[in-house]
């Protein structure tokens, strides 16, 4: 007997908030095509904190006093208002049409009933009724997915209620968890296990829902900034000076820890988690990194020990996000200012090894500020070719990283790439005091002379500085005026031109390479340099 298997697709939908409406993408491949939810538009504001996650095939949007619903797995029937709603999991059954539906949730108002349809086609003509004690109705309308409706509690009476604002959520071991109230600002709320609408924290079971704080008995507690869950094991509270973890479930036996008492986190996202399951985070004193439920150690504060206070970022002017690329295996880590896009970035590289306080690869960027940086998202698309690190950006695009593209987009046209790497600051000579010579200096770009396939450099700009002391070299590079010498390389490869025969004599020396032209890009494999001590005459 032959037997007939079919393939069933799990389908992504990318679904993203901006200029104060949701937008979601299609079931297939492509995320390149975005659609406005209708209902949605001016009934949010994106000029406030937002936070979205995916819960039960839904998207929940927590802003402030605007906690939303998107849902994409539903049926929607419309109707008078009830006298008694159908319960959660109750099965409707339409006569004539047989077809039937598990209630998911009903609207405060008992007109919209939201439910899996399982089998048939609902229409507005024939009677709905369900297995339970709800009042059968005729629907007068069918709205199929998607759909935009108040996130509350479930209209029977006994759910209880959840906070007025709030401005933090996430999904945690099937519980929809709120924070962020401006009221409780050092509390959290969790809805009942596999049960959003029900914040009736009186129940007495393993699954009900529960509130709380972290504080030590007899102190209010901290300020809840970030909500950090990793899939079902632990639920980390940032707050502003101190961090707690939650371990395993509230209601059935979960413990809270503390797990530092003296760092905080900046913002809601910024933070991450890298292949290897580490967290990452921007801290009280720079980027941390900690393998939980071991305590947290800055990474930068021997790289950059004045990171924090150099960026100046304020939580009501600033946003810091943070995200892990799985493609580059790398963290994005961006520090945008809300009110014109200027920004400072960095890129902190995990392909050699993983950081530690004395090694930590780290490399500053910066972009242009139409791009600057409100969220960062890897899509995990079930096509590679969409599987990409996703940019929301001030100006409302959606962008992505692309190393085939040399210049930046910044909407109507591009903005050239200034990239740069600095080698030095060297000393010169086998003794601190005394000078040398650097001479002379030969720079091989990347790329084929032969004209192969391989990728090949554009010319790379060189600016050689001297100095008494390394700082001084330093202080030349960063003004960049009056090198000893400058010029350009050819590329690819090693060519004419490659050799430079100037001398540049000092104590310290540094070489600055760049190209700063738009669509070009540069690719460099070595540098080949001979220093010694300059002779006294």
């Amino acid at each position: 007997m032959a037997v007939s298997i079919t393939d069933t697709m799990a389908y992504k939908r990318l679904i993203a908030a901006g200029n104060n409406a949701i937008w979601y993408g299609g079931t297939g491949v492509s995320a390149s095509t975005m659609t406005k939810l209708t209902a949605s538009d001016g009934d949010i504001d994106t000029s406030d904190q937002l936070v979205m996650f995916e819960a039960f095939q839904k998207a929940f949007v927590i802003n402030g006093s605007k906690l939303k619903v998107a849902d994409f797995v539903n049926t929607k029937l419309t109707h008078t208002a009830l006298g008694t709603a159908h319960a959660k999991g109750d099965i409707l059954t339409q006569a004539t049409t047989n077809a039937t539906m598990i209630v998911d949730f009903t609207d405060t108002a008992k007109t919209h009933t939201y439910g899996y349809v399982t089998s048939g086609t609902f229409n507005a003509t024939n009677q709905v009724t369900g297995d339970g004690s709800g009042t059968a109705f005729t629907p007068t309308a069918v709205t199929s997915k998607p759909h935009w409706f108040d996130y509350t509690v479930y209209p029977d009476g006994s759910s209880g209620t959840i906070p007025n604002k709030a401005y933090l959520g996430c999904l945690y071991n099937g519980r929809v968890v709120l924070s962020g109230n401006p009221e409780e600002p050092n509390q959290w709320y969790m809805s009942r296990q596999f049960d959003p609408w029900d914040y009736a924290y009186l129940a007495n079971d393993a699954q009900s829902p529960i509130r709380g704080g972290n504080a030590t008995a007899g102190l209010l507690g901290d300020i809840i900034r970030a909500l950090v869950p990793h899939k079902d094991s632990f639920l980390i509270f940032g707050c502003a000076s101190t961090l707690s973890i939650l371990m395993g479930d509230p209601a059935a036996g979960g413990i809270i820890r503390s797990l530092d008492e003296t760092t905080g986190i900046f913002g809601a996202k910024s933070w991450c988690f890298d292949k290897n399951e580490n967290f990452y985070f921007w801290g009280t004193n720079g980027i941390y990194k900690c393998k939980v439920p071991q305590a947290p150690v800055c990474i930068t504060q021997i790289s950059l020990p004045k990171l924090v206070s150099d960026e100046a970022a304020n939580s009501s002017t600033h946003r810091i996000t943070m995200q892990y690329d799985h493609l580059e295996m790398g963290i994005v880590i961006c520090v945008t200012k809300l009110s014109d896009g200027t920004n400072s970035n960095y890129w902190l590289d995990l392909k050699v090894a993983e950081p530690t306080i004395d090694v930590c690869p780290i490399f500053p960027e910066s972009y242009p500020e139409e791009c600057g940086v409100y969220s960062l998202f890897f899509y995990p698309a079930n096509n590679n070719t969409y599987k990409k690190l996703l940019v929301g950006c001030k100006d409302g695009y959606i962008r992505k990283f692309d190393g085939a593209t040399k210049s930046d987009n910044i909407g109507g046209s591009s903005e050239a790439i200034d990239s740069y790497c600095v080698f030095g600051p060297m000393l010169l000579s086998d003794s601190p005091h005394r000078e040398g010579k650097l001479k002379p200096l030969s720079i091989i770009t990347g790329g084929s002379a032969d004209g192969t396939t391989e990728t090949d450099s554009d010319g790379v700009d060189y600016e050689i500085y001297t100095a008494t002391t390394a700082a001084g070299v330093i202080d030349k590079i960063k003004a960049g005026s009056a090198p000893n010498y400058s010029g350009t390389i050819p590329a690819p490869g090693f060519r004419r031109g490659s050799k430079i025969n100037q001398s540049a004599r000092g104590m310290f020396a540094g070489i600055k390479l760049s190209n700063d032209t738009a669509d070009e890009g540069w690719l460099f494999e070595c540098m080949m340099a001979n220093d010694k001590s300059a002779k006294r005459k």
